[in-house]
């Protein structure tokens, strides 16, 4: 693609970039927040869960969010930019050393265990 198309089609996407963007990892132990319509109405469901995926650049960016429900494991894709997702909350960040997790679909009980990440020390030199 020439440098036009590119710069035309990132014009156009700027429009439905979140203004305050989702700050997680792979790894990261989250809660999405999404909105349902329900016929005339809209309550908000919460799916919590391991991030084993991201992929996509601009609006098309995507991430991967698993759990185990009754001992099968569900997974769900959300875009990340997208308008019915309210709010995104990390409850734990794990520590890994690869960008996709898919491994963890192979695993049962406490194999699925991500150690976690620890916060990092801010030091203030005076």
């Amino acid at each position: 693609m020439s440098s036009k198309a590119v710069d035309l089609i990132k014009s156009v996407e700027k429009s439905s970039i979140r203004a305050e963007p989702l700050v997680f990892n792979i790894g990261d132990t989250v809660n999405v927040h999404t909105r349902i319509l329900e016929g005339d109405k809209e309550r908000i469901q919460i799916f919590s869960g391991l991030v084993i995926a991201r992929r996509g650049t601009g609006t098309r960016e995507m991430f991967t969010v698993r759990r185990i429900v009754a001992g099968e494991g569900v997974e769900r894709t959300f875009p990340v930019n997208s308008p019915k997702i309210a709010r995104l909350e990390v409850l734990r960040h794990g520590r890994v050393r690869r960008a996709k997790l898919f491994y963890l679909r192979d695993r049962v009980g406490k194999a699925t265990k991500l150690t976690e990440r620890r916060a990092r020390k801010e030091t203030t030199e005076s």
